[in-house]
């Protein structure tokens, strides 16, 4: 045996070592602070001023917000994915910048709702660690979620075509985001309780096994709760997300695909009859399906998007030398198309990577935990997010019917950023638990 081979092990259990401990998630962090000060240093130099100064400095101070979190889980001994942090803090950091460049104000603000996002997922991390106990809550959940979802429908205020919004003076705040986040927590400890009956079935009709009525009821009433959302708050982004993400998860309980397709033909029975009884619908449709004959009016929004992406090219054309103002959402549900226009086909292929690497750690930790209720909330929670980018990237390329939702930790909006990190922390304490049970 000569001295490579005794060498061998040790290489690996240094290889081990640095990607199990959270020094993987300083040197990616380190990497991350640069990319963020470069661009906001590009800010301060093409836009001279007030804006280049507080650009500058809200880039200082994020870099140095993600790095007190890393700090604190260090000391802690928290052993939560080393990964997780440093996409998430590439994908608002680049979110960030692009909003500084977009409007000052919008950017600032988002500066603020970060700095509160961060706060939340620290808090989250040290004050439900022990992620099992919220399985026992299950119905509180449920009841919380219904009320703040019928709240907007009252109370709420419009806006960009949905009626999601409440309005408290000083911000409004929008209950689907952080409503998404108990979804998932309950449908987790409702399928732990029922999956084998969902699996196996308690009765027969003709040759198929299918569970007793009690075990049908949430697949209804998620229906009934996505429909809700589709009719009465127009917001048929969040309807697809949280009727997509409880498919996933009966289909990782059961592993019943039969669920999954007859779950789906409900759901496209809804939207197909509310396509005809419902104008806000039929008109998202037909701009999904040919938005020239409207570029004065409602597609102009699509068009504008498109040409942006296709005017990026490859590279792009460069912090600040495209036209991105010209698409009026640009800071929220379009900033993937102002990405694409100033970083061309390189940086939108690139969020795309990160969101696809943020889905890949999240479904290595349902798989690697051991607790049926943390793995179905992980599978769940990735679901979700991947969800989300999925819809909201596919309706500004014009694969789907532009349907108004946040790209997850980029666009402009306090609620979907702190909602989402708080979905990040509770992942993160999954992964801690499984990590300690090793």
């Amino acid at each position: 045996m000569n001295s490579a081979d005794h060498d061998r092990p040790g290489l690996l259990s240094n290889a081990a070592s640095l990607f199990g401990s959270r020094k993987a998630e300083q040197k990616l962090l380190f990497l991350t602070g640069v990319y963020t000060l470069a661009g906001m240093l590009v800010i301060f130099l093409t836009m001279p001023g007030a804006t280049g100064r507080i650009a500058l400095q809200a880039g200082l101070a994020t870099v140095a917000g993600f790095f007190l979190v890393h700090i604190y889980w260090h000391f802690t001994g928290f052993k939560g994915d080393c990964f997780l942090l440093p996409v998430t803090a590439v994908l608002s950091a680049t979110g960030l910048v692009f909003l500084f460049r977009l409007n000052s104000a919008y950017g600032t603000r988002q500066f603020i709702w970060l700095l509160a996002a961060l706060l939340a997922l620290l808090l989250t991390t040290r004050l439900l660690k022990d992620f099992r106990f919220l399985g026992d809550y299950k119905y509180i959940y449920a009841l919380v979620g219904l009320v703040a979802l019928i709240l907007p429908i009252f109370f709420g205020r419009e806006q960009g075509g949905a009626k999601s919004w409440l309005d408290f003076g000083l911000f409004q705040f929008q209950p689907s985001e952080f409503v998404k986040i108990l979804v998932v927590l309950f449908l987790a400890s409702f399928l732990d309780e029922n999956k084998e009956a969902l699996a196996a079935g308690t009765r027969s009709v003709g040759w198929l096994n299918i569970p007793s009525p009690q075990e049908w009821a949430p697949l209804v009433v998620m229906w009934g709760v996505s429909l809700l959302l589709l009719v009465f708050q127009k917001d048929l982004g969040t309807a697809l997300i949280y009727f997509g993400t409880f498919l996933a998860m009966v289909y990782v309980a059961t592993s019943r695909i039969v669920y999954a397709v007859f779950g789906m033909g409900l759901f496209l029975t809804g939207a197909s009859a509310s396509y005809f009884l419902f104008d806000h619908v039929r008109s998202r449709v037909e701009i999904w399906l040919n938005p020239w004959p409207l570029i004065d009016t409602t597609g102009y929004q699509v068009i504008q998007s498109i040409f942006a992406i296709g005017s990026g090219g490859v590279i792009g054309a460069g912090l600040g030398q495209g036209f991105p103002n010209l698409i009026p959402a640009v800071h929220t549900d379009f900033i993937f198309a102002a990405i694409c226009e100033e970083m061309g086909l390189a940086g939108g292929v690139s969020v795309i990577i990160l969101f696809m690497i943020f889905v890949y750690r999240g479904i290595k930790i349902a798989l690697k935990t051991k607790d049926d209720f943390a793995s179905l909330a992980a599978a769940g929670l990735t679901a979700l997010l991947g969800l989300q980018a999925f819809i909201i990237l596919a309706g500004v390329t014009k694969m789907l019917p532009l349907t108004g939702v946040t790209l997850p930790y980029m666009s402009y909006g306090g609620s979907s950023l702190v909602a989402n990190f708080i979905l990040l922390g509770l992942l993160l304490n999954i992964s801690h638990e499984a990590e300690m049970r090793l």
